[in-house]
């Protein structure tokens, strides 16, 4: 199950931010009691940044030492060895680098902790994200990274035809259909293979219709309407033609590697595709741009992601756990976060920083996207709304079902998982 990195003592750079992290404590939740030794789980570093700031951590702190655990790098298998492990009653995990969508289903199985709020600075962080780690009024875990969607397009081809980038879905569609065609390229594509992706896409386009998937403080009369018109204007993108039939297949890298390799005139992707794409290599470098999701008549909404930090609620070192995650969360490991693990960060200061915005030209753009972004919904069987959304938005994006009917069964499956009640279905119609 995973595998345990060995974390060697290493200077003291960081011995006054670790000392200021050991403040008081306030009572209750996460933050009362314990100290000792940690197991830091996590799915797989790919840029291997996160092993030396547990480094720096261990040799200021040599008694509350913390393992660094590597789970496998898929999302779904991540989350199964989280829960497995914390469901067996195991104490092995102490603090879990858990997907945002996941917060709420290891909050209401009593998997995590609730944590103080006045033990964090959560208001330094980009507003929207603190919203991801509650649960029913109360903190279960603190941001550590974010994410929201751009939308990435050739700049290049744009400019040669006296074009602006798109703010709205018909911009978007008529310049997908038109322009694209003209130079060889397809004209859109986003993640729509059914997977977590899949849900992400479709309820960014609900959401920027104004509406929303099910969350727990009910629906709203506009909601069926605003899902018929974001599940059209997909299935309208791929019987027209301008979403090629292959981007039915793709998920992150896939669209990814799409458009690097020039085959796209736009793209709904990560912040992370920015920097990749920027790469020599890439047939798109110097050639891209990035702008916020568009919407109906407008700017759109973007889904948040990124990952949280928890502590369990059987960690034997509650107390020490809550110092890591303030470590972690700090402005100088979150600098670092940026810098060596090309994520982003949840402090809103350095998304304005001068130094960091001339490296990552795409932060101004992130932070807008962030700041009218929007969590997924929240349930302690968020997997299986998720598994609902896929499977309808499938067979619509598929052209096997009409987005009318595809509300409509949507909203009879929502209504049938056990832990949401009926009120917080979508309206038919």
């Amino acid at each position: 199950m995973g595998w345990v990195r060995s974390v060697a003592r290493g200077a003291l750079v960081v011995a006054v931010l670790l000392a200021g992290c050991a403040g008081s404590v306030p009572p209750g939740g996460a933050a009362a009691g314990g100290r000792g030794a940690l197991t830091f789980v996590t799915a797989g570093d790919l840029t291997d940044y996160l092993a030396p700031l547990v480094e720096e951590w261990n040799a200021a702190r040599p008694a509350e030492r913390v393992s660094l655990v590597e789970l496998p790098d898929a999302a779904d298998e991540t989350r199964a060895q989280m829960l497995s492990e914390l469901r067996s009653g195991s104490r092995r995990f102490d603090v879990l680098n858990i997907d945002v969508a996941w917060t709420s289903e290891f909050a209401a199985a009593g998997l995590i902790a609730p944590l103080e709020r006045g033990r964090f600075d959560l208001d330094a962080f980009l507003a929207p994200v603190v919203d991801t780690a509650t649960f029913r009024g109360r903190l279960y875990a603190v941001p550590y990274v974010t994410n929201a969607g751009l939308l990435y397009y050739r700049k290049d081809v744009l400019d040669a035809a006296g074009e602006r980038p798109p703010r709205t879905w018909a911009e978007l569609a008529r310049l997908a259909r038109t322009l694209a065609p003209r130079h060889g390229l397809g004209g859109y594509a986003g993640q729509f293979l059914p997977y977590e992706g899949l849900t992400v896409n479709v309820t960014e386009a609900i959401r920027s219709a104004g509406g929303a998937v099910p969350r727990e403080e009910g629906a709203r009369a506009g909601d069926a309407e605003a899902a018929r018109e974001a599940l059209s204007f997909l299935a309208g993108g791929v019987r027209e033609g301008w979403i090629p039939v292959e981007a039915l297949r793709f998920k992150e890298e896939e669209s990814k590697r799409a458009f690097e390799a020039g085959r796209l005139l736009f793209l709904r992707n990560w912040p992370y595709v920015y920097a990749d794409a920027a790469r020599p290599g890439s047939k798109v470098a110097g050639r891209f741009g990035a702008v916020p999701l568009p919407g109906p008549d407008g700017p759109g909404r973007s889904v948040l992601g990124g990952s949280n930090l928890a502590v369990s609620a059987r960690s034997r070192h509650p107390a020490t756990a809550a110092d890591f995650l303030a470590y972690l969360t700090s402005e100088p490991v979150q600098r670092r976060v940026l810098t060596r693990g090309s994520l982003p960060p949840v402090r809103a200061s350095l998304y304005t920083d001068p130094e960091l915005v001339a490296a990552h030209p795409y932060l101004p753009i992130l932070r807008e996207s962030v700041l009218t972004a929007v969590p997924r919904p929240k349930s302690a069987r968020y997997d299986q709304v998720s598994l609902a959304v896929q499977a309808v938005a499938q067979d619509v994006l598929a052209l096997r079902t009409s987005p009318e009917e595809g509300v409509r069964r949507l909203t009879r499956e929502l209504a049938a998982i056990p832990s949401l009640p009926s009120r917080n279905s979508l309206p038919t119609r």
